[in-house]
């Protein structure tokens, strides 16, 4: 076995921080609970255990090398299942998970110097994570789903308030996130989020669904599809009062539906 020089060990665990750092970067963006840091670290973890059991084999040429590289593997699910996280009837973390048992096998990759091997699943590893979240919108889309985010005054009812609003509309609501209830000093009072994701009748307009929401008084902001919708309607002195909207307020905020 050819022995490793001090410079191509530097390089491995290098390449194998960068590499581990470009899957980290997009797990970050979308603020995932294994992100930057966490990626960079397993990858060159995962690395430095390639190079140990080749430095093992070669100090001790009758142990199996094989073995220790094995066990990293294995080993990385526990800290994958970590990221999983369930929110009622919804499963968070999954990608995640598997983006890292991916950077651990990458590491290794990189630790013995197969270069070539490492390089590719990086790069299908990020086209898909990219790639494919606009192949998943696209979908989402065409079944008519929405999600729309409600940060509101904690209080009994307020749920039910936000479901017959719904109701109103012929909004079916495919899954619920709630979120844990927490002061907001910008608020002085407890206030929790609540992720909707809606499927959506033919031909509705949004702004109908901003309009209703808006007027139960707990509600204090709203995003939708991930953008915050315009606070100037969600100011206490338009709440009940849409209709008092000055035209070029109003006008452009609402978007038919007709898919």
């Amino acid at each position: 076995m050819i022995a490793i020089t001090y410079t191509e060990l530097v390089i491995r665990l290098v390449i194998s921080a960068l590499l581990g750092g470009l899957v980290g970067f997009e797990r970050e963006r979308h603020n995932r609970p294994a992100g930057f840091r966490t990626h960079i670290l397993v990858c060159v973890g995962c690395s430095l255990v390639m190079l140990v059991s080749m430095y093992m084999g070669e100090v001790a040429p009758g142990t199996d090398p094989s073995r220790v590289a094995s066990h990293a593997v294995s080993g990385i699910g526990f800290l994958g299942a970590g990221t999983i996280l369930r929110y009622g009837n919804t499963i968070r973390g999954l990608t995640t998970a598997a983006s890292l048992w991916v950077v651990a096998i990458i590491g290794l990759a990189v630790g013995s110097g197969f270069y070539v091997g490492a390089l590719m699943t990086t790069f299908l590893l990020i086209s898909s994570l990219y790639a494919l979240r606009g192949v998943e919108s696209y979908l989402s889309r065409t079944q008519r789903l929405r999600r729309m985010s409600v940060l509101a005054v904690d209080r009994p009812g307020l749920l039910g308030k936000i479901g017959e609003v719904f109701g109103d509309l012929n909004i079916n609501i495919h899954n619920l996130e709630m979120g844990p209830a927490e002061y907001a000093e910008a608020y002085k009072t407890e206030v929790i989020t609540l992720s909707f994701l809606l499927k959506l009748p033919y031909k509705i307009n949004t702004h109908d669904i901003f309009k209703k929401t808006v007027q139960i008084k707990e509600v204090l902001e709203i995003s939708w599809e991930g953008e915050e919708v315009d606070k100037r309607m969600l100011t206490p002195r338009y709440k009940g009062s849409w209709e008092e909207l000055p035209e070029t307020e109003t006008e452009g905020q609402g978007s038919t539906l007709d898919q």
